[in-house]
């Protein structure tokens, strides 16, 4: 197996591209909507949406600018245009996907903020670049990219290849960087859908209810923008947005009672219309357990398979661009009504990662990969960013299989630079099969300034997720031929082979302790500085500054009642 084939593998060729993407004659601008409802073997739900607008126009040209936008946005098509950009892939993660119970999702992203991109190689300053569009992306989207920096942004040589047209191999135009710890919320959400065609006021997009989207187990939001082509000789360039949305719905969280989801039960929405805009607006729930596992109502006629991670799906469409789809109430309330408990197969490829140690001067980072497969071994390419404040030895890295060493194939080590950049550690390994694979690599914490403290240092300071690509082995041959028909979530990686398919998993974030000072020490100091400062000063300022008088000693009472009366009579006074 060559690692060309793995690292090359989502580095789409036009062709695939084209046909990917092929389009209606004579249309300028085009847009999806697509909802997948996969009912889960525990009883949650997982909800998928994917908007897809494809753009005619082509900003790789040199001098190429556009000024009139229709559906594309905007503010997204003038960041394109001012910083060069090739590709654009930012995702807002709050929760963990959790693979050993609800298996492999569409399109995987780790917990928090994570952001790359492919710049066009006619850049000549990418940092200044990269950090001039985290500011700008921040302010579009509300969130803290703008503490995005050169301490933790890396360049990836083999994990992270162009998902579009064109074959970049030159990773010094691109940019990778993630925030563990940025937490998604409504402010997020809004300016996300306001990118959306028809907005929130039609189509799918009017299930996106805050209140019931963070009220969930897992809810992620994704950009994703990328060059294609129009016809199969690439003939015309366009743009491609694709804004996704996946939520799971929690059994026990959502305050149900019994195993049965509906659309208003999970958004408090249904269904009344398509956008207007759209040329296509499907909804599709996976019957592939049906009826072992549930009931689904109302039923549909329209049927339709599809190869998904490796396996074989049939799923139910409701197309909402028929009236007949919306019955005579002109609204359409799916229903799912649990019959038993299945049994989910297990991944073919999951990890997990956990920091091991004690004390807070040195510690060791286990990253673990399970092969699934009963019987074919395959390669994985590990990549992982770790911040310079953990100093990694790299000479104590081993790799065990089935407790026995397991040599990488490929190493690409960048060591970290205090205060400048983080570490970067990209390995190929070969997978046995039905295996478990450990990767221990120990650190010593630095001692940190006391301004670079977070305001809760106590609490711990994130390490990003790791990152796991592989060509996993298919059950059942993968659809190649790419037609204008195929869903959206099954057409967002290409497959150039048939036995295998393209996945990329990410593993839990680390919360690392450091050697932190006692805060409260200085807190102390100013109290007793100023408690010192005020009684010892105050009290000589006070003697230095006063006005001191004599004070005359005052006469008996006899004498004063004396005087009192001598007053009154107009007789001198007795002293």
């Amino acid at each position: 197996f060559r690692l060309s084939s793995l690292i090359g593998h989502i580095s789409t060729c036009p062709s695939l591209i084209g046909q990917c993407c092929q389009r209606h004659p004579g249309s300028v601008d085009e847009f999806q909507e697509e909802l997948v409802i996969r009912p889960l073997h525990s009883g949650d739900i997982y909800a998928s949406f994917q908007f897809r607008t494809l753009w005619d126009t082509d900003f790789l040209q040199e001098g190429q600018k556009v000024s009139h936008y229709r559906l594309f946005p905007k503010s997204l098509g003038q960041v394109l245009s001012k910083f060069s950009v090739r590709e654009l892939h930012i995702s807002f993660t709050q929760g963990f996907w959790r693979t050993m119970q609800w298996g492999q999702p569409f399109i995987p992203s780790p917990p928090g903020a994570e952001l790359w991109v492919w710049f066009h190689d006619t850049v000549s300053d990418v940092d200044g670049n990269w950090k001039e569009l985290t500011n700008v992306l921040s302010g579009i989207f509300c969130a803290s990219l703008n503490f995005i920096d050169l301490t933790n942004t890396v360049q990836p040589s083999a994990s992270f290849k162009p998902l579009g047209l064109g074959n970049a191999t030159d990773h010094r135009f691109l940019r990778y960087a993630t925030l563990p710890r940025e937490i998604v919320c409504t402010e997020n959400l809004t300016p996300w859908k306001k990118l959306l065609p028809c907005g929130s006021k039609a189509g799918l997009a009017v299930l996106l209810k805050s209140e019931k989207l963070f009220h969930s187990s897992f809810h992620s939001q994704a950009v994703h923008i990328r060059p294609v082509c129009q016809d199969e000789q690439c003939t015309s360039k366009a743009w491609e947005l694709r804004q996704t949305l996946n939520v799971v719905f929690d059994l026990y969280t959502a305050g149900q009672g019994k195993k049965e989801w509906s659309l208003f039960k999970m958004f408090s929405r249904t269904l009344t219309e398509a956008c207007p805009l759209a040329t296509s607006s499907k909804v599709y729930v996976d019957i592939t357990d049906n009826p072992e596992l549930f009931e689904l109502s109302p039923a549909t006629p329209l049927l339709s398979q599809a190869v998904v991670l490796g396996d074989r799906r049939t799923y139910s469409v409701y197309d909402l661009s028929r009236a007949e789809t919306f019955g005579q109430l002109r609204s359409l309330n799916l229903l799912l009504r649990w019959k038993g408990d299945g049994e989910m197969l297990r991944p073919l490829l999951h990890a997990e990662r956990y920091v091991a140690g004690f004390g807070l001067q040195t510690g060791e980072i286990h990253t673990v990969i399970y092969n699934n497969h009963p019987y074919r071994a395959f390669p994985v390419l590990l990549m992982d960013s770790v911040p310079w404040y953990l100093q990694l030895y790299i000479h104590t890295l081993t790799v065990t299989s089935k407790s026995r060493d397991n040599k990488p194939s490929y190493i690409h080590y960048q060591p970290a630079k205090d205060r400048h950049r983080p570490h970067l550690l990209e390995m190929l390994i070969q997978l046995p099969p039905h295996s478990m694979t450990e990767v221990t690599v120990q650190f010593e914490r630095a001692l940190l300034k006391w301004t670079e403290y977070t305001p809760d240092p106590n609490h711990g300071f994130y390490v990003g997720s790791s990152v796991v690509s592989a060509l996993v082995p298919s059950m059942v041959a993968m659809n190649t031929n790419f037609t204008q028909d195929q869903p959206l979530f099954s057409s967002f990686v290409p497959v150039k082979e048939e036995s295998s398919y393209f996945v990329r998993v990410y593993t839990e974030p680390l919360l690392v302790n450091l050697p932190t000072p006692d805060f409260s020490m200085p807190y102390n100091v100013i109290c007793l500085t100023c408690t010192v400062v005020a009684v010892g000063y105050g009290s000589f300022y006070n003697l230095l500054t006063r006005t001191f008088q004599v004070d005359e000693p005052s006469l008996p009472l006899a004498k004063r009642l004396a005087n009192l009366i001598r007053r009154i009579r107009g007789v001198p006074l007795l002293t």
